[in-house]
């Protein structure tokens, strides 16, 4: 097994969508998601996980120890029985089997753990089979990202677009076009806020160096393979990383997060910003807490 990562981490993403869908909300027409008291546009930790798990699942390609538990199209039972398999457990015996054995709903675990990727970085909840008879039981992931927030209020767009293709043989009998829409935001710079527990990495998942490396290369290309007509133009501009010199850490996360300003560059900020080279980012590193070493990555 892996060597588990030794050292607490927090970081900061920005990343920013240009004429694009960053992430729609389907209870209001998958309209771009908004905080509706103050117009910050929001993508949900979910989304963010998603796209990590889709680079995990392009770049590894199924390697053993990379594979993806969460996943379209392969529901959560078929891989929670590749446990039960490898570990010669039935639905029939498992009962028997813990009597023999009190560390088996360990055992399979860290089986999960140690071949889903995902498992070992987000954690997972495992006890889907039928009537709870066989699970592989819940584990907390050392990785947990907050919602990302735009640093300003976003005005999503909706945009009527026509479109030649039509749908059906009775309506190509009386019209040659047919109207659509589609929701966008203009531009957004948007920031999240994520946490790694070396002590859960060390204690329950065994999330490694390796993993570590892996999810800063995941985050810093999470939008590189994923472009659509839905989400335009998004890319993640800058990764801040807060290393603590200890397993539990040195200092308060959010004192980290509030060392990171962001601000217009222009003194004139009724006009709208349209990119990245709007803002200034800095990093305030003289006031860091001892013990916290901070890298920027992007």
């Amino acid at each position: 097994m892996r060597e588990p990562i030794r050292n607490r981490y927090e970081f900061v993403v920005l990343f920013d969508v240009e004429n694009g869908n960053p992430n729609g909300d389907p209870d209001a027409g998958n309209m771009p998601r908004t905080d509706p008291e103050t117009g910050l546009g929001l993508v949900t930790d979910v989304c963010l996980k998603r796209k990590i798990r889709n680079y995990v699942e392009t770049v590894k390609d199924g390697a053993e120890g990379f594979r993806i538990y969460v996943k379209d199209n392969v529901p959560l039972n078929r891989s929670d029985a590749e446990a039960f398999t490898a570990l010669d457990v039935t639905e029939k015996t498992v009962k028997a089997r813990k009597k023999d054995d009190p560390d088996l709903d360990k055992k399979l675990r860290d089986w999960m753990c140690l071949n889903f990727f995902d498992i070992r970085t987000f954690g997972a909840v495992m006890t889907t089979f039928t009537k709870n008879a066989l699970n592989c039981g819940q584990v907390r992931g050392p990785v947990q990202l907050s919602f990302a927030q735009s640093v300003e209020p976003v005005v999503p767009q909706e945009v009527t677009i026509t479109r030649v293709a039509i749908t059906t043989e009775a309506d190509a009998e009386r019209k040659g076009t047919e109207m659509g829409r589609k929701y966008i935001v203009p531009y957004g710079l948007y920031r999240c806020e994520g946490y790694i527990s070396a002590n859960l990495a060390r204690k329950t998942t065994g999330f490694s160096e390796e993993d570590l490396a892996l999810l800063w290369e995941s985050i810093l290309n999470m939008f590189e393979h994923d472009h659509s007509a839905a989400r335009g133009k998004m890319a993640v501009r800058e990764l801040i990383v807060f290393k603590h010199d200890t397993e539990l850490g040195c200092a308060p996360a959010y004192k980290l997060f509030e060392s990171v300003t962001i601000r217009r560059k222009k003194p004139d900020e009724s006009a709208p910003a349209r990119s990245y080279q709007d803002y200034v980012v800095e990093v305030n590193e003289s006031a860091l807490p001892a013990g916290i070493t901070c890298t920027r990555m992007g």
